[in-house]
């Protein structure tokens, strides 16, 4: 993606623990000129530091959003805006606000992927808010919500004593969708130049729903100006194309039944269960790598649109995919990507989530590099109703630590094997797709 000294002002991010030795801040101006306490001291909405940095740089939009016009109509005429203007960038003063360092430290002195799969979520909800914005406050505002991810790639180790940047903007839209592109930006000790540095890269999509009848509603249209943006475009393009194409090919694959592959991932699975003394040493069931985690969603959770934040849901189905990875392999391990994530349904406050992981499968094509591969699902369950309906699924991938490896030499992945039909479905769904995505990345 391309960034140059012409993007918009870059929003800095502050810690959101109050200083002691600090006054009070002044209130602020809110709109029709009345004074109002900082978003960060609202009650009610999910805050971190980069939602309340968002929501403060951008009040008057978000207000509006909080509280739309009754009975407005919906926007009559569509805009063509271009990427520039959906470009935000956030800056994360590490090296100078200990404060903020320390909310985001992990155990390995790197930053927390969790927190920052939240901030993730929250710029490329604010990317989409500025493109379908109309600026005109007789109209009523759109309903934008996360649909899926289609990647999150780690390319290097994110130190939490380095200043870091994230950038992304809008790079392609359909009728109702927007592909939203984001890179995290860290420069080495040695260079201090974060512009080539990227850390990480990610591409969310979100969908516009119209926020009185719950419809599909039809965004602003983009326009890409620079050869990067039309490359972009173009890509992005392809890849909805992809999506489309995945989701027909998956049907057939299952019609026809695709036996002898769900027989062959079976065999090692029957042999556990009729004849576990026999079974191979050197692998595991599926069944038995699960762990799960529960909890009752919070009004402290919600986003503006009152639902519970897809980052907050991100970040524990990351917590718990870690854990299992941990679990399983008995060594730190070390995050490589979210392969994909669906949002499926809209979890609500005081939904009962049930949040469940697994080992899918293990990749052992490079031994210095094994793979291990975790499935999150999370179940929003109704007790009163005997009813439990899938909310998100989520794919990551995790190798382990090169330090945790050479410290253990005899250290090694064991193989997954499913025991059921259902689950051996599961695990040939996600390595199709995984195949597909692949080959797809070769073709360009």
């Amino acid at each position: 993606m391309e960034y140059n000294s012409s993007s918009p002002r870059t929003i800095p991010v502050v810690s959101t623990f109050a200083n002691p030795f600090d006054n009070d801040t002044n209130s602020l101006t809110g709109v029709n000129g009345q004074t109002r306490k900082p978003i960060a001291l609202w009650p009610g909405m999910y805050h971190s530091p980069v939602t309340n940095a968002l929501w403060e740089t951008r009040s008057k939009t978000f207000e509006r959003l909080l509280d739309p016009p009754k009975d407005a109509p919906p926007q009559s005429e569509l805009l063509t805006k271009t990427p520039k203007q959906s470009r935000t960038s956030i800056l994360y003063s590490f090296s100078a606000d200990h404060i903020l360092r320390e909310q985001y430290r992990d155990p390995w002195n790197e930053v927390r992927i969790g927190k920052l799969l939240e901030d993730l979520d929250a710029l490329a909800g604010t990317i989409s808010v500025k493109h379908c914005c109309d600026d005109d406050n007789t109209t009523r505002p759109l309903l934008l919500v996360t649909a899926s991810v289609d990647k999150i790639v780690l390319k290097k180790p994110i130190s939490v004593d380095i200043d870091l940047k994230i950038v992304g903007s809008a790079i392609w839209v359909g009728r109702s969708s927007i592909d939203i592109q984001l890179e995290v930006l860290q420069s080495t000790k040695e260079t201090s130049d974060t512009s080539d540095s990227v850390a990480l890269t990610a591409n969310f999509i979100f969908v516009a729903r119209d926020s009185k009848t719950g419809k599909a509603a039809p965004v602003n249209r983009l326009s890409p100006e620079t050869e990067q943006e039309k490359l972009l475009f173009e890509e992005a393009e392809a890849r909805s194309k992809l999506r489309k194409k995945k989701k027909v090919e998956e049907k057939k694959e299952f019609e026809n039944g695709e036996v002898n592959r769900l027989e062959a991932l079976l065999a090692e699975g029957r042999i556990f269960c009729d004849m576990p003394a026999l079974a191979d040493r050197d692998s595991i069931l599926l069944r038995d790598t699960h762990l799960e985690n529960s909890l009752i969603c919070q009004p402290q959770q919600r986003n503006i649109h009152g639902r519970i934040f897809g980052g907050f849901l991100m970040h524990r189905a990351f917590e718990l995919a870690f854990s299992t990875a941990y679990a399983f392999a008995g060594l730190v391990p070390y995050f490589l990507e979210v392969d994909h994530v669906d949002f499926l349904r809209p979890v609500d406050v005081g939904d009962f989530l049930r949040i469940k992981s697994c080992v899918l499968y293990t990749e052992h094509e490079d031994s210095e590099k094994p793979l291990i591969n975790i499935e999150v699902v999370a179940h929003v369950t109704r007790p009163e109703l005997r009813s439990s309906e899938v909310s998100n699924t989520f794919y990551f991938t995790f190798t382990v630590r090169r330090e945790a490896k050479a410290m253990n030499n005899g250290f090694r992945i064991r193989k997954v094997v499913p025991a059921t039909e259902e689950e051996a479905r599961r695990v040939l769904k996600r390595m199709d797709a995984e195949s597909l995505e692949s080959n797809q990345g070769k073709s360009k």
